[in-house]
């Protein structure tokens, strides 16, 4: 590992902790908002997606906001704390771990949970079986 190059580590972890026990229902499912209508950018997904430029604005100005309150008010100590033993890239990983917090919520929702259930549909069980069967 190079000089640059950090570890999430003890205060990454207070920081991601403070962030996910400082983020409401309606806060997570607002940041889920933002990442669907970012991700929806991306030329893969693009069509089947609809967000509206303003839609996309609302939805990033409001994430904006939620990420001053949590750095500047909420969990202003754990961050700086954060930044000063581990570099910048604790920020990253504090809201990496809060979107993925975010996302799990939003896949617990019966509707999602039922969508992704459809997959089973489709999937050739006995041929994965197959292949994952331990051999004889």
């Amino acid at each position: 590992m190079h000089a640059g190059a950090a570890q999430a580590g003890l205060y990454s972890d207070d920081l991601a902790r403070c962030l996910v026990e400082s983020t409401t229902a309606a806060d997570k499912n607002a940041l889920v908002k933002w990442m669907f209508a970012t991700m929806a950018l991306h030329p893969a997904v693009k069509s089947i997606a609809s967000v509206t430029d303003a839609e996309r604005t609302r939805s990033t100005r409001s994430t904006a906001e939620l990420f001053e309150k949590l750095l500047i008010g909420s969990c202003r100590t754990q961050a700086q704390q954060a930044v000063k033993y581990e570099g910048a890239i604790a920020l990253q990983s504090g809201f990496q771990i809060l979107g993925q917090v975010a996302a799990r919520e939003l896949f617990a929702d019966p509707n999602v949970a039922h969508g992704l259930a459809e997959l089973e549909k489709y999937i050739d069980s006995p041929k994965i079986g197959q292949v994952l069967a331990p051999a004889q």
